[in-house]
C-alpha cells in the first residue's frame, strides 16, 4: 500500500501465454511518496494490464494526481495492479481514510474484515468487524469506509472505530468525533 504519482507509462512483454503468444503489461513508472505496507524498498515501477477489458488499471500519467495504491508484491520487487484492487486518488480519500492511513489501520491488523453482501449477516468470532456499505448503500466507498476503522480493543475484540482524536487502546465502542 503506497501513495505515489505515476511519472511515465510504457507496454513492455511480460512473458508468454500458454500458446507461446506475448504478454503484454503497462509499466507505471511511479514516484513513491510513502509506503504504508510492503517491502522496505521502493517501488519504482507498477504492472497492469493493457486495458480495462482485461483488468487494467489505467493511472494519469501527468505526474499532478498523487494515488492510494494497494496492489500485489512479488518477492522481486514487482508491484501488480488491477480493477479489482484499490486504486485511489489522494484528494479523495476523506480526511479519516488519511489519518487512519498514518495511525489506526494497524491497530487493526489483527483482525479480519468480514464482507456482509445482503441482508441478515453476521460475525463469526469477537476478532471480527462487519462491513456492510454493500449491503446498506450498494456502493464499496461508503460511510465505513470513509469514516470508520476497524482495529483491536484491549479485551482483544474488533469493532468500528470512528473519532478525530487519535484511538485509546481501550476504548469500547464506536466513537464520534
Amino acid at each position: 500500500v503506497i501513495r505515489a504519482k505515476a511519472v511515465s507509462a510504457k507496454e513492455v512483454d511480460s512473458g508468454n501465454d500458454i500458446y507461446g503468444n506475448p504478454i503484454k503489461r503497462i509499466q507505471y513508472e511511479v514516484k513513491q511518496i510513502k509506503m504504508f505496507k510492503g517491502p522496505d524498498k521502493d517501488i519504482e515501477f507498477i504492472y497492469t494490464a493493457p486495458s480495462t477489458a482485461v483488468c487494467g488499471q489505467p493511472l494519469d500519467t501527468g505526474g499532478k494526481k498523487e494515488y492510494l495504491i494497494a496492489g500485489k508484491s512479488e518477492g522481486n520487487g514487482k508491484m501488480h495492479i488491477t480493477l479489482c484492487d484499490l486504486v485511489s486518488t489522494w484528494d479523495s480519500l476523506s480526511p479519516t481514510q488519511k489519518k487512519s492511513l498514518n495511525q489506526r489501520y494497524q491497530m487493526g491488523c489483527e483482525c479480519k474484515i468480514s464482507r456482509c453482501l445482503s441482508i441478515p449477516c453476521f460475525v463469526s468470532s469477537s476478532d471480527e468487524c462487519l462491513w456492510t456499505d454493500w449491503a446498506m448503500e450498494k456502493i464499496v466507498g461508503g460511510r465505513q469506509a470513509k469514516h470508520y476503522a476497524c482495529i483491536k480493543r484491549s479485551d482483544g475484540s474488533c469493532a468500528w472505530y470512528r473519532g478525530m482524536a487519535p484511538p485509546k487502546q481501550e476504548f469500547l465502542d464506536i466513537e464520534d468525533p
